[in-house]
């Protein structure tokens, strides 16, 4: 008489076989965790019930179908789940790198507080929300005096630069926030009015379960690196 089962343990091989899935290289590797449900062990499930159904109640070619469908899905995104670990993985010292590229720069980031830089100076911007024949900036101290206006004079919409390289002496050595306010049209009208300053770069870092990078600035702390609008070296 036929061994029924080694003839079905022969078919289940070719079928592994025709599939890539070497059943002999199986045994010969590392003992897999006997809660894990790969595909030879499936298709051993798939072929035991085959042979043990009701031979007058046969299972409908569709429900085969269907769980082998379903197992390929679920196979499929355990595969993109792993890819997308390692990728991450991969990604990390890229990270840590573009986080390094921040050391020793300044970022234009929107405030209306700043202190002199390095080299003090103030550099920053004002975003114009539409065309004006006056356009200027106050510089207060903590006070609330103003120590400095800038005149900008006509200017289209649009970010508009400023700067003040002549800063007095005793500003700069009591080291204060100093306060920004833009104004347009009759020297007074500020509504709408914003004002974005470069600020150094002391540190940043890439937390862990994120994608961002964190900067933290001379005079704003942490910030994410996408508030940043622009970015400049440090001469």
């Amino acid at each position: 008489m036929t061994d029924v089962t080694k003839t079905s343990d022969q078919s289940l091989n070719n079928i592994l076989d025709k599939l890539g899935i070497n059943s002999s290289d199986e045994k010969k590797s590392i003992k897999k965790d006997s809660s894990v449900l790969g595909q030879a062990e499936f298709l051993k499930l798939m072929t035991a019930q085959l042979q043990n159904q009701d031979p007058f109640s046969p299972m409908d070619n569709g429900d085969f179908i269907a769980q082998m469908a379903q197992f390929s899905t679920v196979t499929g995104i355990t595969e993109i789940n792993n890819n997308l670990t390692t990728l991450g993985e991969r990604l990390e010292p890229n990270r840590i790198a573009t986080a390094a590229s921040f050391l020793g720069t300044s970022v234009l980031v929107p405030g209306q507080t700043v202190t002199p830089d390095d080299n003090g100076q103030i550099h920053g911007v004002i975003d114009l929300p539409a065309s004006s024949n006056n356009v200027g900036l106050t510089i207060s101290n903590s006070k609330g005096e103003i120590v400095h206006t800038i005149d900008l004079g006509s200017q289209k919409k649009g970010l508009i630069g400023f700067s003040w390289a002549n800063i007095p002496e005793d500003i700069l050595k009591s080291n204060q926030k100093l306060s920004l306010q833009a104004f347009a049209g009759n020297g007074n009208a500020t509504n709408g009015l914003t004002t974005a300053v470069y600020n150094k770069v002391i540190a940043a870092s890439t937390p862990k379960n994120s994608e961002d990078v964190l900067l933290e600035l001379k005079d704003f702390g942490e910030i994410s690196a996408s508030e940043a609008l622009k970015l400049k070296t440090n001469d």
